[in-house]
């Protein structure tokens, strides 16, 4: 898989609450859980951000809650993926249970500022900065793991493979 889109960069231990706060639990609808991704770190996110856009987080990127609305909402709003220097645990598991690619580099996380374009491997294990030459490593996304967010996330993928 190959994303490329411009860069929305957050800093350290950006929480559940800050990702989808809590107020808007109230639904599980993605539509409506998107239309308030990441409200509590950048207020304006949604309306300017672009669908195929990535956000880049530093440490625990995730934390807090253990709620699948936090990678629901990211994915929903039409963020491709995120990349952060590390991420929650429990978010890493629900990111990839909802279908939402996430990669770890800290040399990324690092290096780029908000606004570049970026373009990420999944299979090759690279980001290239559009225009810069630099390009980054991480780690394959293993092919099961593709299959498992191509179909759409956990539930689908079991779905689809007992048909």
């Amino acid at each position: 898989m190959i994303f490329k889109g411009n860069v929305w960069k957050f800093g350290d231990n950006i929480d559940t609450d800050a990702i989808i706060p809590a107020r808007y639990l109230n639904t599980s609808d993605p539509a409506q859980l998107a239309r308030h991704c990441m409200e509590d770190a950048d207020p304006d996110f949604v309306n300017r951000m672009k669908p195929g856009d990535i956000i880049v987080g530093g440490e625990n990127f995730g934390c807090g809650s253990s709620r699948e609305h936090a990678p629901i909402a990211i994915k929903a709003a039409g963020i491709s993926c995120v990349v952060a220097k590390s991420f929650a645990r429990i978010f890493y598991r629900n990111a990839f249970n909802m279908g939402l690619p996430i990669f770890e580099s800290a040399a990324l996380a690092d290096a780029i500022a908000d606004g570049k374009e970026i373009a990420i491997d999944s299979a090759g294990g690279t980001i290239t900065v559009s225009g810069s030459g630099r390009t980054f490593t991480i780690s394959p996304i293993p092919p099961f793991m593709e299959q498992l967010i191509a179909d759409g996330g956990l539930m689908r993928h079991i779905a689809k493979t007992r048909k």
